[in-house]
């Protein structure tokens, strides 16, 4: 059930109406929603554990409407936190009892596809697998496909720089980007890139890609699309241990292929896919690799044939490679609902997020293993493995005293290990609050200081989805001394569902 809710505090309560009163015309009154059963689904996003309601929510439907609302808020000293689709996993949306909740879903349409410069310009609130529906009828796709694609939208995967699937070879979203139009805090409107391939001066667009809604929200998306491969295949293979499958990912790699894609599930993973969507998968063994090859018909042949044989080399049990479209994306079907199947293990679980160098990926999964009974609790295990994303699933039950704490604990613990082995705390998913009292293993104070500056220099009073990312709050007019506030977050003890 969920636990009793802090209020917001008197002063932002009080400065709630002068804020209605503002808006009052700027918004239609549907837009805007204040009371508690309205606000009750935007109480979290899908980092679930935790829930409150912000003060109100805003649903703009035009950018001078957004920049309206950023202008009165930061007049009148209230917080603001950007939402997508809700699907972020760090908390990055997770809204603020003292704040204002800016929902971009009515953003959501596709304004323009221009074939000759392969880039479609499209609002925030479109869905990922939006895109490539709007161009599949001309050959073309968008590449990054985050697991969450039905759901989560092009700005939340600008604001997290989501990968997916493809991204070994296609890239991130910071690679299939070609301009955005965003509102900063006090209401200006700035367009950054176009449907050119470059553009001269500081890289503002890659500042923004991935900063998590700290630095302004975002109204408007021009991204790549790219045509269809003329052939795509996918192997299906088994191995007898994660640490065999961990050597073939590297193995692959270092021989100089790059798949399309290169997934991993565990046994715990591979079964609970299997029950949940019957894709076909082997069920007698420990790990999972699933590689796609693309490209002209002789290419993906031959590099069908060497990574079997490195696979093979590797110890692999079983082997199996699609000769139809259906066969291929059944391959692929498992791995999309592994998230939601997981959900037949456990009635909860944290989906972690951290990356590694690829060839320590053995190594870190045998780490999580030990962990795993260090902590008590199961785990488990799907990854972006071409690129060393892990997403362990820790396993756990919140209605058990201490479960959450124990699955936290171990989600710690293991993104630490990845930090340790050289990799990094997030890959997709973004820092939130699920990371950010994390940040200073990767980071000392002069690092985060120096990182804070770039929020000040957008946001100098902090409205923007505070509390977020950053583990001290530093003062913008001190920050040129060094001086590190260590005030109070804006949720310290964050409430729990």
């Amino acid at each position: 059930m969920t636990l009793a809710m802090p209020k917001p505090d008197a002063e932002a309560m009080a400065r709630l109406p002068d804020l209605l009163t503002r808006l009052k015309g700027v918004l239609p009154a549907d837009n805007v929603i204040v009371d508690p059963r309205g606000l009750k689904p935007y109480e979290c996003d899908a980092l679930t554990a935790y829930r409150q309601p912000p003060l109100a929510v805003f649903l703009p439907e035009t950018v001078a409407q957004v920049a309206a609302i950023l202008t009165a808020c930061d007049a009148l000293g209230i917080k603001v936190v950007p939402r997508g689709g809700g699907t972020s996993l760090s908390g990055g949306s997770f809204p603020l009892a003292d704040g204002v909740l800016l929902a971009m879903g009515k953003f959501n349409r596709v304004l323009e596809v221009d074939i000759e410069n392969r880039c479609a310009r499209v609002q925030p609130g479109v869905t990922n697998l939006a895109i490539s529906k709007a161009v599949e009828h001309l050959g073309f796709y968008y590449a990054p496909d985050p697991s969450s694609q039905i759901a989560c939208s092009i700005g939340g995967n600008v604001a997290e720089n989501s990968g997916g699937v493809h991204c070994l070879k296609y890239g991130l979203t910071t690679n299939n980007l070609l301009g955005l139009e965003v509102v900063l805090i006090d209401g200006s409107v700035i367009r950054l890139g176009g449907k050119h391939l470059d553009a001269a001066g500081y890289d503002l667009m890659g500042v923004l890609t991935g900063s998590e809604g700290l630095l302004g929200v975002v109204t408007e998306v021009t991204v790549r699309i790219l045509p269809k491969p003329s052939t795509a295949r996918a192997l299906l293979i088994g191995f007898p241990s994660v640490e065999s499958a961990g050597d073939a990912v590297a193995k692959t790699i270092a021989a100089g292929i790059i798949p399309a894609g290169m997934e991993m599930m565990d046994r715990p993973a591979i079964h609970a896919a299997e029950a949940f969507c019957n894709a076909g998968y082997p069920l007698d063994v420990e790990a999972l690799s699933i590689v796609e090859l693309d490209g002209p018909p002789a290419e993906v042949d031959d590099l069908m044939q060497r990574v079997s044989e490195i696979a093979r080399d590797c110890g692999a049990v079983s082997i199996r490679a699609s000769n139809s479209e259906d066969e291929r994306l059944a391959f692929w079907a498992g791995r999309k609902a592994a998230f939601p199947a997981v959900g037949r293990l456990s009635p909860d679980y944290l989906c972690m997020d951290g990356t590694i160098p690829r060839h320590r990926l053995a190594e870190v999964l045998t780490g999580i293993t030990r962990l795993s009974g260090k902590h008590g609790l199961r785990v488990a295990n799907v990854f972006h493995a071409g690129d060393g994303n892990l997403h362990p699933l820790i396993l756990y039950d919140a209605n058990l005293p201490g479960e959450l704490d124990r699955a936290e604990a171990f989600g710690a613990d293991i993104l630490r290990l990845c930090v340790e082995v050289g990799g990094v705390l997030t890959g997709e998913h973004g820092v939130g609050i699920e990371k950010r009292d994390l940040m200073g293993t990767m980071f000392d104070e002069i690092d985060l200081a120096h990182q804070e500056r770039l929020k000040c220099a957008f946001d100098p009073n902090h409205r923007l989805n505070p509390g977020k990312v950053f583990p001290v709050l530093h003062r913008c007019a001190e920050l040129g001394r060094m001086h590190v506030h260590r005030g109070q977050l804006p949720f310290p003890d964050l409430p729990r569902f």
